[in-house]
């Protein structure tokens, strides 16, 4: 369980806002962690777990020519997952994870390289790129869904 989560729900309901999650490298491990906290549905409206670059187009309207540029792990593919999560849903806040768990990656894009995106309605979705190594997947994962609760809790207070 995330030490985060139950403060993000709390910071949510006292201001009224709604929150998605649009989750690629952490397949739901976002949603989940605010759905464990009672009273969650108050404020988590939607996640969408969008693995292949497929669902990230049909499910999110990112654009298969961002990916097939920048690639599926990229800040713009986080910023138009997450202005897509936000478009798609009735949330007030979005954010959006893309990243390479492990094991594996490239010179380019290397094991533990993920990419988050955050979008409000009324302002520019923006983005962060965190590179925590060859660490193992379960960690990636891990830092990454704390890293993503923690730009929401940033933001909606």
């Amino acid at each position: 369980m995330s030490d985060l989560a139950p403060l993000v729900i709390a910071a949510a309901k006292a201001r009224g806002l709604m929150i998605a999650t649009a989750e690629s490298c952490t397949g739901g491990m976002i949603a989940a962690a605010l759905t464990d906290i009672a009273g969650s549905s108050a404020v988590f409206e939607r996640g969408f777990v969008t693995y292949s670059n497929a669902a990230k187009t049909e499910m999110l309207g990112v654009p298969a020519e961002t990916i097939a540029q920048y690639g599926a792990v990229s800040e713009e593919v986080a910023s138009a997952m997450a202005a897509g999560a936000l478009a798609h849903s009735r949330a007030a806040i979005a954010v959006s994870v893309t990243g390479i768990a492990g094991p594996g990656g490239s010179e380019h894009k290397p094991e533990g390289r993920v990419c988050f995106g955050l979008a409000r309605t009324g302002a520019p979705p923006q983005t962060w790129t965190c590179d925590y190594g060859a660490i193992g997947r379960g960690l990636v994962r891990h830092h990454t869904r704390e890293h993503a609760l923690s730009l929401i809790l940033t933001s909606v207070k």
